[in-house]
């Protein structure tokens, strides 16, 4: 069955009777969505059926998401306490998430970005807008390196609003490479440079501080990188 070849592509960190991390593959959706494309919510509920030998529908909730094109890691909830729990943890930002990307242009070493963002849900975009329009959207930030034009950046998201690393950055002239939706230079071939690398929170039950963190993929422009990867 096709579903199987999906399940053995799929690459999973770390699972116990509450929780399952796994590393999302690029250019597939966390859930389903108009496209009808084979969502990653959907093979994992098949990978648990596959795995337990469950019948009927298997619970796994979704804790919280990444954009369609962004690869990296994840946490999803096998219980419904599981979820409410990590999801109290999203809302105070306990659970802490940690990207890297590769943008156009040199920015300044570190800083935080502060904007207030609201999304356009029929053409699926998010903008700049003011505080009476838009919630707030903060992140910080640094330079690991600069190459070739590009930067290579690590960020750590204080809020989790849609698009928000890429809107936030292409609005100060940076735009991530590869970004079909927020970078006019966009060139239709390169997947986008944001990667999803650091996953931290506590365990909805043992209360264990749980960290992980996968390897940054070697396509380009990361792997322009490479000594910083």
């Amino acid at each position: 069955m096709e579903y199987m070849e999906e399940l053995q592509k799929i690459n999973v960190i770390y699972e116990d009777n509450h929780l399952l991390v796994v590393e999302k593959p690029i250019n597939v959706p966390v859930c389903a969505d108009s496209s009808l494309d084979r969502d990653l919510l959907s093979t994992l509920k098949d990978y648990l059926k596959e795995k337990y030998h469950k019948p009927g529908n298997v619970y796994l909730g979704l804790v919280h998401r990444l954009d369609r094109p962004v690869s990296g890691v994840m946490v999803f909830a096998k219980t419904s306490k599981a979820a409410s729990r990590l999801g109290k943890q999203v809302s105070d930002h306990t659970l802490k998430k940690e990207y890297v990307a590769v943008v156009e242009g040199k920015v300044p070493v570190k800083g935080e970005f502060v904007d207030y963002l609201r999304k356009d849900e029929k053409k699926n975009i998010s903008y700049v807008t003011d505080k009476h329009h838009g919630k707030e959207a903060r992140l910080y930030y640094k330079r690991l390196d600069y190459k070739n034009g590009f930067s290579l950046v690590e960020i750590h998201l204080e809020t989790g609003r849609s698009h928000q690393i890429r809107v936030q950055f292409s609005s100060r002239r940076f735009p991530l490479v590869g970004d079909a939706k927020y970078n006019p230079n966009h060139d239709g071939k390169t997947s986008i440079a944001l990667f999803a690398r650091k996953l931290s929170f506590y365990h909805p039950i043992t209360k264990e501080l749980l960290q992980f963190e996968i390897d940054i993929p070697k396509r380009y422009p990361f792997s322009l990188f490479s000594k910083n990867t």
